[in-house]
Formats: structure tokens, sequence, C-alpha cells
């Protein structure tokens, strides 16, 4: 009896690891091949007078409405430069950043067949990091000046945000941004919507980003992804008890979805937590829908969060 249990075991295995390679063989047989343009170093290496040439092969990156003496003296600004200077300390190279970006675009067309694989251009820009990464249909603009490392002297951010300014956490940005044009929002902005809508990106960046750790795919530190782990129960029944998932209360988005140094439960679990407890939450629910039922990643991704929950069978792990 023994004997058939593990060779049951063995089989399913087996076929567990044949099945994921199966994907993969499939997504590294793509015919796929793509160029990186470093708009950052031509801009940097340019001097004022050839600020016309740059207009015309880069137009999108010049507004109109922008005269040309903000350009020439940002390309002379000593400030600028050090900051460039930095940049390419650590992205001389660009081929470790192209090889992850081939290896993304081509499990995007695994997906999606019918996307178009844009270009993509590295720039260094205005440290904002609400747009550290853009994908657009035809661009992908990745701000290189906010993956120096979460150490790098030039960051003053909060430790929660800076800690995801790493190299690693460019393609989960990517992936972040190419999920707002597969995903519908709604006007439903119950806490259970938006952490579906949330956990559906997640779920993307599961099959998009399958070499990358849970804690990468959320930008956490791997100690946050733990205690999410240990808490699950806990969060769930925090949520139920107090009534939250059909809530819209716009202060459930600040608690529990956007990004901050810890969730607020009001309670003394508080310093403990992470933010974006809720995304994580709608993150295993859309795990457990996917892991239930059977269909195509279109209709997942276009579900409504109440439907989806209730055919989930979502149930913490602990």
């Amino acid at each position: 009896m023994k004997f058939y249990l593990y060779s049951f075991l063995f089989c399913c295995i087996f076929w567990s690891c044949d099945k994921k390679t199966a994907v993969e063989k499939a997504v590294e047989e793509i015919p796929l091949d793509i160029k990186v343009e470093r708009f950052d170093q031509v801009f940097f290496e340019s001097k004022p007078q050839e600020l016309q040439k740059i207009k015309k092969e880069f137009p999108i990156f010049f507004p109109k409405e922008v005269p040309d003496s903000v350009w020439t003296n940002k390309i002379q600004n000593p400030l600028w430069r050090e900051l460039y200077r930095e940049v390419q300390k650590k992205y001389s190279d660009i081929e470790p950043v192209r090889s992850e970006l081939l290896t993304l675009f081509k499990h995007i067309k695994h997906y999606f067949p019918k996307t178009k694989t844009p270009k993509a251009v590295t720039v260094i820009a205005e440290m904002d990091y609400n747009t550290k990464a853009i994908y657009t249909d035809s661009l992908v603009i990745l701000s290189l000046e906010l993956y120096l490392g979460k150490a790098h002297r030039f960051y003053e951010f909060p430790k929660y945000i800076k800690q995801n300014f790493e190299q690693r956490q460019m393609m989960p940005d990517v992936v972040s941004s190419f999920a707002t044009t597969k995903i519908n929002f709604g006007k439903d902005k119950t806490l259970l919507s938006q952490m579906v809508y949330y956990g559906k990106q997640l779920y993307l960046k599961d099959l998009l980003l399958p070499a990358y750790s849970d804690a990468e795919k959320m930008g956490y530190a791997p100690k946050e992804i733990t205690w999410c782990e240990e808490n699950e129960t806990y969060i769930w029944r925090y949520f139920l008890e107090n009534e939250m998932l059909y809530s819209d209360e716009s202060k459930l988005t600040s608690r529990f979805i956007a990004p901050a140094p810890f969730s607020k439960f009001y309670l003394e679990i508080d310093n403990e937590s992470p933010g974006q407890v809720g995304a994580w939450i709608g993150w295993q629910i859309v795990r457990s829908y996917a892991e239930n039922n059977d269909v195509p990643l279109a209709k997942l991704l276009n579900m409504n969060a109440k439907e989806l929950f209730e055919k989930s069978k979502y149930k913490p792990k602990k």
C-alpha cells in the first residue's frame, strides 16, 4: 500500500513539474526579440546644440508647451548630471534589464497572443514613484533613477516606499502597469471589489513572473509575506466580523489597500503588519478561484468581484 502511495505522489509531482515545464517551454520558443533604447544616455551625453536632433528622435518626451531652455538647462545642470552618473554606474550595461523584459514580453505574448509587443525606453525622470514603470500598447518607459537600490543616498523617502527602489522590482512594476490595460476597475468601490482588483493584478504576476517570489510580486520584504501567511485567518475574520467586505467607506482604502508603512486595524498588531494586507487577501481569493474553476484567463480578469469571491471557495490556510 505504501509503495502505491509513493508512486501516486511521485506521479502527481512529475505531472505538476511537467505541466509547468510545458508552459515555460512554450514561452521560450516564442520568436521575439526586443531592443532597449537609452533615452537617458542620448539626452545626457548630448550637447545643448544637439537638442533639436534629440527632439526629432524622441518627440514623445518633449511637450510642445515646454520651452527648449528647460531642456538645455537640464542637460547642463550639475545635479541632474550627478544623478545620470549614478544611473550609469548601475546600468551602464542594460542587457540584464533587456533580458528580463524579453522573458516578460514572451510570457505576455503566451497568455495574450494578440497583444502587440511595445518598444522599451529608459529615462531619468522626476523621481515620481507612482510612475516608475509605464506600460502602453506601443511603449514601456522605465525610470532608472528609481531603481538604484533602496539604500542609495539620493533617496529621501519613507522606508516602505524606497524598499521597492531595487532593480528586481522593475518587472513587477511593469506588470502592475500592464495589468491596468487588462483589468477594469469598474464602479464598485467596496473593499471586496478593491481587494479582488489588486488580487487579479497579483495573479497576473503569478503567470507572467513565475521566477519571482511572492514578496517581490507584492513589493514586500520576505518577513512581511510571512506575517500575512501567519495572520491570514485573523485578517479575514477581522474583515468579516467588522462587516467590511461590502462597505464602500473611503478610509478602508488607505487602511488596507494603498501602499503604507502598516495596515490599520487600530490594534497593537498594527506596528507589526505590512501595508496593503487587503490586496494580499484579494490575491489569495483570486488564486483560490483559479484553482477551483477552469475558466479562460480573460473571463477571470473580467469577472465582477462578488461573483468571483462566491465561486472561489476561499478559506484562510491557517
